[in-house]
């Protein structure tokens, strides 16, 4: 088969590569599409993967084409997403359902063979199947909603509440709609980037804020009466963010950290004081597993894209390139904010 193999810093080919065989409890998927995820970024562009050779791709969606021994509930020509962690099931953490915890893990496209590749052999356990009616694009994004439904579950959310949804990318659009699916008041988000915030509007937005152009605590006060949010979602990993979570929380707010920074964050007194004074509860949340494994994460997010409830608007990705490209997708990361949206990888 083909597969864009990663053997070294900036070093991507697209190349002929061992079709894999199924094993016992496992099936192969033909990959259809697949996602870049930020965290493909730096095993591309900075030298962050865990060894070399090896095929990233952790987003995806595809056909079963070959089962192994031992499975059932599947079958060949069944339309599927695949949940990329492989836990031991057998530390305190799995035993416990938090499978995101495990240390004793695997991960499909970082640890083993992914996706961007014709082929993948994957555990039958991973498997969410979903139906054919949602294109394979959308279904390559099973892995960001499950991120992002997460969050709330980890933090009990149950509706009621005004909600802020700090950072308008992927994840941030998509913990928006299950607020809203979840029963929110309102939710409001938050973004510098203006076509962001018009496709969070599209998407089932209650309002937006640009935070680089309008000021930002009279824009809360006039939303939310005066008193802040009750529930906080930051989703951009970013140090501004992170600080306005506690500025824009109510007293006795919940605020749920589910963006991964990659750089420092400082907090003045001042600042930190804010967390102190308002009493804020903070929940951190990774990845997007629960008991029964992978968890209804994953159930939800197949179940409401067929319903179209969970929305997809084609916006939402940036561009799409074939698989034989994915080094030249890889290239816009090194131009600052020239990606906007996700960047989507497919087989002819």
């Amino acid at each position: 088969m083909k597969a864009c193999v990663l053997h070294g810093n900036e070093d991507l080919r697209y190349e002929e590569y061992p079709t894999p065989e199924v094993r016992e409890v496992t099936v192969r998927v033909k990959v259809k599409a697949a996602g870049i995820c930020g965290s493909d970024i730096p095993r591309v562009l900075g030298g962050g993967a865990h060894f070399y050779p090896i095929v990233l791709g952790h987003e995806f969606s595809g056909i079963i084409d070959a089962i192994g021994e031992g499975v059932s509930g599947l079958s060949v020509g069944d339309t599927v997403s695949v949940a990329p962690l492989i836990p031991c099931m057998r530390c305190p953490d799995c035993l416990m359902g938090n499978y995101a915890l495990c240390r004793h893990y695997s991960f499909i496209g970082s640890r083993e063979q992914g996706a961007f590749a014709d082929y993948v052999v994957v555990p039958a356990m991973n498997v969410i199947r979903y139906d054919p009616s949602i294109p394979f694009e959308q279904a390559a994004m099973f892995e960001p909603s499950t991120v992002a439904l997460h969050g709330l579950l980890i933090s009990g959310y149950t509706g009621g509440d005004c909600v802020a949804i700090l950072g308008g990318g992927t994840i941030g659009l998509f913990t928006m709609q299950w607020a809203k699916i979840f029963g929110s008041r309102r939710v409001v988000v938050f973004d510098i980037v203006p076509e962001r915030l018009e496709l969070a509007l599209r998407l089932g937005a209650d309002a937006v804020v640009n935070t680089a152009t309008e000021d930002v605590s009279a824009r809360v006060a006039a939303l939310t009466d005066g008193r802040g949010f009750g529930r906080v979602f930051e989703t951009a990993g970013n140090p501004v963010t992170s600080k306005m979570a506690f500025s824009v929380a109510s007293n006795g707010a919940s605020v749920c950290f589910i963006g991964t920074p990659t750089k420092s964050i400082e907090f003045s007194p001042k600042e930190w004081e804010l967390l102190n004074r308002k009493g804020l509860h903070l929940t951190g949340s990774w990845m997007s597993y629960s008991a029964s494994f992978p968890g209804k994460e994953w159930e939800l997010t197949a179940h409401y894209f067929a319903t179209g409830q969970l929305k997809f608007d084609d916006a939402l990705i940036d561009r799409r390139f074939p698989m034989r490209d994915a080094a030249r997708a890889f290239e816009l990361y090194k131009t600052p904010h020239a990606v906007k949206g996700k960047l989507m990888l497919f087989n002819e």
